[in-house]
């Protein structure tokens, strides 16, 4: 390939429309805005969800539901990934978080069983499911809530 060759993708470049130039280039004269009214004038136009005073949607249709502020967000992690470390290895949410397991730990991280865990691991963390405690100590591991 040389420099002469190079080409923007297809389709990735467009020619700006000139409008309000002419009959002849199909967008003379109003320049795309139609006739008169609200939508063709300068500035002109109404806000996103305005129904010409009618009352919006928005307003019609019932609140519901709320934010609990003390809703804690566990990070979740699941038994069939902890079989990446080695036997004996101490799993914190530190540890989880440095190995890119966990992205951000929230409001802490529990334990899920899902899969099987088939190496002895000492797992630290926020909160456990009773199937993930059951599996880990039946792998001959030792669970820990911290």
């Amino acid at each position: 390939m040389k420099l002469h060759e190079l080409a923007p993708a297809p389709g990735s470049r467009h020619v700006k429309k000139r409008v309000g130039r002419g009959i002849g280039s199909g967008t003379g004269k109003t320049a795309g805005s139609g006739h008169k009214g609200q939508k063709a004038r300068s500035g002109g136009g109404v806000r996103p969800g305005f129904e010409g005073g009618q009352n919006p949607l928005f307003r019609r249709l019932p609140k519901r539901g709320f934010n609990n502020l003390n809703r804690k967000e566990y990070a979740v992690v699941n038994l069939d990934v902890l079989n990446n470390f080695t036997t004996g290895t101490e799993v914190t949410p530190e540890v989880l978080m440095e190995y890119g397991i966990v992205k951000n730990s929230k409001s802490g991280i529990k334990i899920l069983g899902n899969g099987e865990l088939t190496v002895q691991l000492t797992v630290k963390a926020n909160k456990f499911s009773q199937s993930a405690v059951d599996k880990i100590q039946a792998a001959g591991g030792k669970t820990e809530v911290i």
